[in-house]
C-alpha cells in the first residue's frame, strides 16, 4: 500500500483513492440510469423541515418531562 501526501489526496493510499473513485463512478452512474421521477428540491426541504420540527418537538417533551 503506498501512502499519499495529505496535500494532494485525501485517501490514505493510491488504493484507497482507486477503490472511492470506482465506488463514485458507480453512484453517479446508478444515478443517471435512475428512471424515479425528479423531486424538486422545495419539496425535499420542505419534508426535512417536518422531519426536523418533529424531532426537536419530541427532545423538547423529553427534556420536560426528565426535568420533573
Amino acid at each position: 500500500m503506498s501512502a499519499l501526501s495529505p496535500i494532494v489526496s485525501e485517501h490514505e493510499s493510491e488504493e484507497a483513492a482507486v477503490h472511492y473513485d470506482r465506488w463514485f463512478r458507480e453512484k453517479v452512474r446508478a444515478s443517471q440510469e435512475d428512471d424515479r421521477p425528479l423531486i424538486p428540491h422545495d419539496a425535499v426541504m420542505a419534508e426535512m423541515d417536518d422531519i426536523i420540527r418533529a424531532a426537536e418537538e419530541r427532545a423538547l417533551r423529553r427534556n420536560s418531562t426528565s426535568s420533573k
